[in-house]
């Protein structure tokens, strides 16, 4: 069984923390879909924000789903002139005995433009 690392972000289209809730469990319910995996195969979530986003904490939206004894962090996304704005991103590290090759990475709403190089464009 190895560690992989598993990248996915959405966009909202609001700052509302309903709004926030709704996206981030839609997105680490895809990742996990995708990628075949239990609450118990995540070893732990790093989530970021884009600064134009303060009204919940993603992780607020992970604890819903029963993952309170998954290790959870927040932390804000860096301001770069021309990002995508209203944007969270997550890192995912889980146990899995799939390769890196067939990890699938997803990106949802806005967010597909970020690394089409890696998402299956969902």
């Amino acid at each position: 069984m190895s560690v992989r690392a598993i990248r996915g972000a959405t966009q909202l289209d609001v700052d509302e923390s309903t709004h926030m809730h709704e996206r981030v469990v839609e997105l680490l319910s895809a990742v996990m879909e995708a990628n075949g995996l239990t609450k118990d195969d995540v070893v732990s979530v790093l989530f970021t924000a884009t600064a134009d986003l303060h009204s919940a904490f993603p992780a607020v939206a992970a604890r819903s789903l029963g993952w309170t004894d998954v290790p959870l962090i927040c932390a804000r996304e860096l301001e770069i002139e021309g990002s995508l704005p209203r944007a969270v991103r997550l890192m995912a590290h889980v146990e899995t005995d799939m390769s890196k090759a067939d990890v699938t990475h997803v990106y949802l709403h806005g967010a597909t433009v970020l690394r089409p190089d890696l998402t299956s464009a969902q």
